[in-house]
């Protein structure tokens, strides 16, 4: 049976892969979630290690220079909540530094792996409206939205 103290450790190490997450790292997971964990952004709702690898691998064929910012953390039991800031640029867009927000529900089992993600940002308003064309008609159905 794990203990507070143990999911603490667990919960540094997985800010540490976050903070410190590259190519390499991400080619494999097994240290950091379980084989059949369960993973859900805005985009992707999946189980598997695999699965889970493949997300994390795709995102640096999609940006450049992705990483996070954990810039705070909560813990209780097996319970973990992390805000954080995703930093990147964009390939084929805008090359200016990019910032999305959001938090992360996690649950560790009994060994300290990672197996269940939780991710929650706002899609449309972190990611859609810096897009060419589409940004701007999201800001103007946000600001149709108001009146």
């Amino acid at each position: 049976m794990s203990t507070t103290l143990d999911h603490q450790a667990s919960l540094d190490k997985l800010i540490v892969f976050f903070e410190t997450i590259s190519l390499k790292t991400c080619q494999n997971l097994s240290g950091i979630y379980t084989e059949d964990a369960y993973f859900k952004d805005p985009f992707n709702e999946l189980r598997g290690l695999p699965a889970i690898n493949h997300v994390f691998q795709h995102m640096f064929v999609q940006v450049r220079e992705p990483r996070f910012r954990v810039t705070s953390s909560v813990l209780q039991n097996d319970t973990a909540f992390l805000v954080w800031e995703f930093l990147f640029t964009m390939k084929n867009f805008n090359a200016a530094p990019q910032c999305i927000r959001g938090a992360t529900h996690i649950r560790f089992a009994a060994d300290g792996r990672v197996n269940f993600h939780r991710d929650y940002w706002d899609a449309a308003e972190e990611l859609y409206e810096k897009l060419p064309l589409l940004g701007s008609l999201m800001r103007f159905l946000k600001r149709q939205a108001r009146k």
